[in-house]
């Protein structure tokens, strides 16, 4: 096998290959390092790289390997992974996007950094993410800018976009993301992979709590709808004191990818209001997979109306409050920003608390639809991918209503707490990805997970995932 290859070899083979000693946790660290060293500086995908400490642990790893059992490993021993730049390392720094931050090295890690680590994972850095979490493209002053690996003249989304960029170009095999608006999603169908925001509860938010009403979670992408499973599987779980939580389904997430699906009510929707019909690539991306999905003996029906226009202010209102609350000084934060900031400083508790009934009032109705469909198949965004810089010199109110126009098919879901999955179905003309997402019931990550895998064989052949920019060094 060359370099390439096992660079895009699944993170579970990976795992597969270690435990029979085919292939060391210190090779495969090097390899991503080297890979990094090469397409980061185009790319942007990293804001750092832990290369003493990806060593260290992987050479560890590895001469743990002569000893230990590798039936009692753990799932991941040995393959590397990033972590998004909002979750703490400790030793490493968090900056979340705020360029002031850069020299802020997290003293201990957060809840799922721990499992990760519990997990075996070797951890390679810290993966860019907008300024402090809050746009669907990646472009922080003082970062490089993050590029698509499918061309480099297109964003890879935010606000996972560089976990997203790095995957994509083989830079890792899993990558941590969140999910606050679509943040996980978002960059998938950018990046052309499988990303999956969780329902609410399922990932712990320690040691800290969850500051956008319980919109935002952590979640895995994965390049395979099993990576992405087995990754949730490390990623869920409880820890005491969290303000929501879910018990553990069973069987695991990865066997929910072998499990039979049985025939499920689909609902189907491409039009989102306000914002109206997506564009004619999205739209016909759902209708292909709906197509699919019928002829899987699944039954397809119009999706339950459903408007979102509602929804707009009060979800603003919540997620402008955070950079309010996170105290950096305006002149820090770029306009986008800064002007939500002066939004949040006139905005009174009581104004706040309406917001958040209102937005936990329209999930309710949100969910309630659910009552006639299994599944809602719909476009993971309204239109392809942007050009980095595109909305730059847009004034803030015209860029939010770009982001609404574009983005409009993720937020309802956070709001509402409910799971999804982002799945590629293949590149536009202009040789970017498209893809659609799934969204289930609450809870019903299994439903959601065993569907997607059901679906994978039919959609984008693995072999095909390559961008040219990763197959040239």
């Amino acid at each position: 096998m060359n370099s390439t290859d096992l660079a895009f070899t699944s993170a579970l083979e990976q795992a597969r290959l270690i435990r029979q000693k085919e292939i060391s946790p210190l090779e495969l660290t090097e390899l991503y390092l080297s890979r990094i060293e090469q397409l980061n500086p185009q790319l942007g995908s990293f804001v750092y790289v832990a290369t003493d400490q990806a060593i260290a642990d992987a050479t560890a790893k590895t001469e743990d390997l002569t000893t230990l059992d590798p039936d009692e490993l753990p799932p991941f021993f040995g393959v590397p992974i990033p972590i998004k730049d909002l979750a703490p390392v400790a030793g490493m720094p968090c900056t979340y996007g705020l360029r002031i931050l850069k020299n802020s090295v997290a003293e201990a890690d957060s809840g799922v950094v721990g499992r990760i680590k519990q997990a075996g994972f070797v951890i390679l850095g810290k993966t860019a993410t907008s300024e402090a979490g809050t746009l669907p493209y990646t472009e922080t002053r003082g970062f490089l800018p993050v590029r698509n690996p499918w061309h480099l003249d297109y964003t890879a989304g935010g606000s996972s976009g560089g976990a997203a960029s790095a995957l994509a170009a083989g830079l890792c095999p899993v990558a941590h993301g969140s999910d606050g608006g679509g943040s996980i999603r978002g960059p998938a169908f950018c990046c052309g992979l499988v990303g999956i925001k969780p329902s609410r509860g399922r990932v712990t938010m320690a040691p800290v709590g969850e500051r956008l009403n319980g919109a935002a979670v952590e979640g895995p992408l994965g390049r395979t709808v099993a990576d992405a499973a087995a990754l949730l599987d490390v990623m869920a779980g409880y820890e005491p004191g969290d303000p929501y939580w879910l018990p553990y389904p069973g069987p695991s997430f990865l066997a929910a990818t072998q499990q039979t699906v049985k025939p499920l009510r689909i609902g189907v929707m491409t039009e989102i209001a306000p914002v109206g019909e997506a564009d004619p690539l999205c739209k016909e991306a759902v209708h292909t997979v709906a197509t699919l999905l019928e002829s899987l003996g699944h039954q397809i029906e119009p999706a339950p109306n459903i408007d979102f226009t509602e929804l707009i202010d009060p979800f603003t209102t919540v997620f402008r409050a955070v950079l309010a609350e996170a105290g950096v000084p305006p002149i820090f934060l770029n306009k986008m920003n800064r002007w939500w900031w002066v939004q949040a400083q006139l905005c009174s508790c009581g104004q706040y608390l309406r917001a958040v009934t209102k937005m936990q009032k329209l999930a309710r109705e949100i969910v309630k639809k659910f009552e006639s469909v299994d599944v809602l198949l719909l476009p993971t965004y309204m239109h392809p991918t942007i050009r980095v810089g595109e909305w730059a010199r847009l004034n803030p109110s015209k860029t939010l209503e770009k982001i609404i126009e574009w983005i409009a098919p993720c937020p309802p879901f956070n709001a509402s707490g409910q799971p999804a999955i982002a799945l590629p179905t293949g590149l536009t003309p202009n040789g970017l990805p498209m893809g659609v997402q799934l969204v289930g019931k609450p809870a019903a990550e299994t439903t959601l997970i065993a569907l997607a895998a059901q679906l994978e064989p039919l959609l984008w052949q693995a072999e095909v995932k390559r961008p040219v920019i990763a197959t040239q060094i």
